[in-house]
């Protein structure tokens, strides 16, 4: 379910955090779906239990899903989890256009390029 790149530098509670964030966003659990449990994910993936419980946290503090005990945890509201994959979007944008000012790229060519990808997105939607 989940898949983790080892050589991405990216901490793996972080690959997880993302990882739920984006199947959730799909649809893949369902709304209010049951995520599987950390040990569970633990073996599949091969990596301590303690490593998923932080990521469970992770998104538990910020409301992406929620826990109930005794029963596991469950995806919030896949709205609430759409939104939190679009923040997490435009803060990377953010971050891309800022690093790329600051190596001297112009405005009017970040303008550009942004247009040429939104247009190349557009040809590519059915």
């Amino acid at each position: 379910m989940f898949a983790i790149d080892y050589k991405s530098g990216q901490p793996i509670f972080e690959q997880i955090y993302r990882g739920v964030v984006k199947l959730g966003a799909a649809g893949a659990f369902g709304e209010g779906g049951q995520l599987p449990s950390v040990r569970a994910v633990a073996r599949e993936l091969g990596v301590n239990p303690n490593t998923i419980q932080k990521a469970y946290a992770m998104l538990e503090r910020d409301g992406v899903i929620y826990s109930v005990p005794g029963k596991g945890s469950f995806l919030a509201k896949p709205e609430a989890v759409l939104e939190k994959r679009r923040a997490g979007a435009l803060d990377q944008l953010r971050q891309a256009v800022r690093e790329a000012l600051d190596c001297g790229v112009a405005p009017e060519e970040l303008a550009q390029a942004l247009d040429q990808m939104v247009q190349g997105k557009k040809e590519e939607s059915p």
